[in-house]
């Protein structure tokens, strides 16, 4: 009987193996991570038309306009439409606008051209310090209003 008492008495290990959950978090990151971008795949989306009033105001806009093929054109308030490099516009509406902090300035995209670069010229307008960037449109035609 006291060679059995000698004996150390082993405790109880009262830990949680966490190998295996590390596993299965593991394997949930890794489906998630497949799944996730073919959630946003096939999204059919249309814009609503709206006949939104014009913005009425004093000052002559500035207006940066994106043609189809996504080359940049200038208008300075009462100036002449003129095409312009990227690094030639940010330094002009830079300036203009320190001038005139109160002139609204409007982005005039073609609807055929690509989104990337109207939403590049408005990036650009942002990095000249143009606090509010307005977007042009044309009226909705009678004939589409119904």
């Amino acid at each position: 009987m006291q060679n059995l008492k000698s004996r150390k008495r082993r405790k109880l290990k009262a830990e949680i193996n966490v190998v295996p959950y590390i596993d299965v978090m593991l394997v949930l990151l890794i489906i998630f991570m497949v799944t996730a971008p073919l959630l946003n795949l096939g999204v059919d989306i249309q814009l609503p038309q709206s006949a939104a009033k014009a913005i009425q105001n004093d000052k002559e806009p500035a207006v940066v306009s994106v043609d189809e093929g996504g080359a940049l054109f200038l208008t300075l308030g009462t100036s002449q439409r003129e095409p312009i490099d990227a690094d030639t516009l940010v330094k002009k509406v830079s300036a203009f606008v320190r001038e005139n902090p109160q002139v609204p300035v409007l982005v005039a995209g073609d609807q055929r051209a690509d989104y990337g670069k109207i939403y590049q010229a408005m990036v650009l307008l942002q990095s000249a310090g143009v606090p509010k960037v307005g977007l042009m449109s044309q009226p909705v035609q009678a004939e589409q209003a119904h």
